[in-house]
């Protein structure tokens, strides 16, 4: 299967938040902003490997500011990297208001989606290669995030972690 680039599977998705995305205090509810990252990391992982993909996981989402109503929601997502059938999707969301040109970085996730074959059956994915130091971080820590997600979802024995053993065991 041939290497794609990480840059190639990003994907930039801008939304205003209108007065339905929000709750009584004017803020844009948590469940909207969730929908719109899961779109923006699933085009991001489509781009990726050229198929169909659903959300297999979501790690933390931490909200560092709100989101007003009338702002401007940019996302980012892109691949950080690509393991057999699987595709870890880093996303982080800016809050833009336009009248008063402030803006501010409102939160950070990691998604991760499995690519389906047209008969609904995880695919075998193409590798990703990082290129620039940012990208070469994430990729790096792509290993640990997912033995992490693995343990806490009762797939893999922490015993069995070889990339965080370095965190827990001391040699």
């Amino acid at each position: 299967m041939q290497l794609k680039k990480v840059k190639e599977s990003l994907v930039v998705m801008t939304e205003l938040v209108l007065p339905n995305d929000t709750n009584l205090l004017g803020n844009l509810m948590g469940g909207r902003l969730m929908y719109w990252m899961d779109i923006a990391s699933a085009l991001s992982a489509m781009k990726h490997c050229g198929s169909q993909v659903v959300t297999a996981s979501v790690d933390n989402i931490s909200f560092e500011n709100a989101i007003r109503r009338g702002h401007v929601v940019t996302i980012q997502a892109q691949v950080t990297r690509a393991f057999n059938t699987s595709m870890e999707v880093h996303l982080k969301v800016w809050a833009e208001d336009p009248i008063q040109h402030f803006k501010c970085q409102s939160n950070e996730a990691f998604f991760t989606f499995v690519a389906l074959d047209p008969n609904g059956k995880p695919r075998q994915v193409p590798p990703s290669e990082p290129e620039t130091a940012e990208e070469t971080e994430l990729y790096e820590g792509a290993v640990r995030r997912r033995q992490i997600r693995l343990i806490l979802g009762g797939k893999m024995k922490p015993e069995d972690a070889q990339e965080l053993k370095s965190f827990f065991v001391k040699s």
